[in-house]
């Protein structure tokens, strides 16, 4: 955020999806068949979804007036008045865009390791407990080192905004989404998950505009909406996949069940020869 403007930052964030993509992809993780209708799906499907989320941050367009907002479209937006907004001069887009990715890539390896964790390790309240204890380490450790000397850094500021905005994140966010995301990963796939995350935008753009009462325009909409349709195609995607791989393991199960049989008819055929040479 220091070398970049916001929506820049949130517009390179949605590359998460593809960057999981790729490396679930390296790692086999995903099932991936380029000539295959399904495989195609999903990666177009990531392609649009990211594409929706870029339109979402960079497009604006004309207002949408809704009824709830009708009221607010003379009131000035508090963030252009209360917001602090970073000279050009000190903008950096190339080292802030570098910062972006490499933040990507560590979530997106975060959510693979998850997910091959998952596979030898299936205890997901367990799992979820001890991501939860090493990030809050981490977070300490962290904090001791670069808030050396503030102790007002500690304080839980019981009853206020900032102390129920933490407890939310601590136990929705981490705990209750961390174990969410494993139970589906654990069946779906890391990519089938992060493929909602562009979702959040567009969660965020309606709830705004019912609670805030923010105003739509145009780009919003038109973005919401192509990402929609990215996610329909990874999902189908997705379930057409593993639908044909349960195929295969069917007819694998199946033609191991007719050798089990021809062997087993084989060796009391011999056993018969065997008894009516010996008569």
């Amino acid at each position: 955020m220091k070398y970049t403007t916001a929506t820049f930052a949130t517009a390179m964030c949605n590359v998460l999806p593809a960057i999981t993509f790729l490396l679930a992809w390296i790692l086999r993780l995903e099932e991936v068949n380029i000539w295959k209708v399904a495989s195609q799906a999903k990666i177009v499907g990531t392609i649009v979804t990211l594409g929706g989320a870029t339109i979402m941050s960079l497009v604006g367009g004309p207002t949408i007036g809704l009824p709830w907002t009708k009221h607010h479209q003379n009131v000035p937006s508090t963030t252009t008045t209360t917001t602090n907004v970073v000279s050009p001069n000190e903008l950096n887009p190339v080292k802030g865009a570098l910062f972006i990715a490499a933040g990507c890539f560590c979530w997106a390896c975060f959510y693979n390791l998850q997910a091959i964790a998952l596979k030898k390790y299936p205890a997901g309240l367990s799992l979820t407990s001890l991501i939860c204890m090493a990030g809050a380490l981490q977070g300490t450790a962290l904090t001791l080192v670069l808030q050396r000397g503030n102790f007002g850094i500690w304080s839980l500021h019981w009853g206020t905004s900032k102390f129920y905005a933490s407890l939310y994140c601590g136990i929705v966010n981490s705990g209750i989404g961390y174990y969410v995301s494993g139970l589906i990963m654990n069946v779906k796939g890391p990519v089938f998950v992060t493929a909602f995350n562009p979702l959040n935008m567009v969660i965020v753009a309606i709830l705004g505009s019912i609670i805030l009462s923010e105003q739509l325009n145009l780009g919003r909409v038109v973005g919401a909406a192509v990402i929609v349709i990215g996610l329909y195609l990874v999902i189908w995607g997705t379930s057409k996949d593993q639908k044909s791989s349960k195929i295969l393991v069917n007819t694998d199960e199946n033609v191991e069940q007719v050798n089990k049989e021809l062997s087993e008819v084989k060796s009391s055929n011999q056993t018969v020869i065997i008894g009516d040479e010996s008569v």
